[in-house]
């Protein structure tokens, strides 16, 4: 299968190098680009990529605004969106990742990760920088939180699949999940998947937010 892949940010030259690079690869095919938020949704409604990267600022339209009209634009499947970064400080990661991005991407990062990020996306696995998972944990670990009651839906969920929620909430991938917890990967994926229908989310970067706002981390 070839994982079809839009590209989106202001510079040419990110644009193009990002296009070079993937392209290189025999499983993807970048199918178009975009310079601003409005011209992205337009392309994805046009094109129906399987994989937006999509830069965070951008003149026009942000990424931010771009992905959540996108996202909520009935397209079936929506692609998986990446969010493409200078800083792992970025104040949109946590917007992002609650109005359903697959991840965040820093414009630094090596080849391999670009063609890991995409990959990963269409698995249904989330991408977040591990600077980026380590500052939403930190946040949310300094954020007070008001006593609440505990949502039914997270009690629903047997100690295994809580501890796989609490392992994905620290950005770790399956195969790492599996070496924590002493089981299979297939196991693994066997909670994730009960995990994303118990609490009625869309990919693991939702479980990440979900953990945050709802204490499990």
């Amino acid at each position: 299968m070839t994982i079809s892949v839009l590209i989106v940010d202001d510079q040419a030259m990110v644009r193009q190098g990002f296009a070079a690079l993937l392209g290189s690869q025999p499983d993807i095919a970048v199918i178009g680009d975009a310079a601003d938020g409005a011209e992205a949704v337009a392309k994805v409604d046009a094109l129906r990529p399987d994989v937006v990267f999509m830069d965070v600022r951008m003149p026009e339209m942000d990424g931010l605004e771009a992905a959540r009209r996108i996202l909520d634009g009935g397209n079936d499947p929506a692609p998986r969106i990446i969010m493409l970064t200078t800083f792992d400080l970025d104040d949109y990661v946590y917007e992002a990742l609650r109005i359903g991005c697959s991840g965040f991407l820093l414009k630094d990062a090596p080849a391999e990760e670009l063609f890991r990020a995409v990959r990963l996306a269409v698995t249904g696995e989330a991408l977040l920088a591990p600077t980026v998972t380590r500052r939403l944990i930190e946040d949310a670990v300094a954020r007070v939180r008001r006593p609440r009651r505990e949502p039914a839906e997270l009690a629903s969920l047997t100690p295994r699949e809580r501890e796989t929620v609490e392992q994905v909430a620290t950005g770790r991938s399956n195969a790492e999940i599996a070496e924590v917890l002493f089981i299979s990967e297939e196991t693994v994926k066997t909670h994730v998947r009960r995990v994303l229908q118990k609490l009625r989310l869309r990919d693991r970067a939702q479980v990440v937010v979900y953990a945050f706002e709802n204490g499990v981390v």
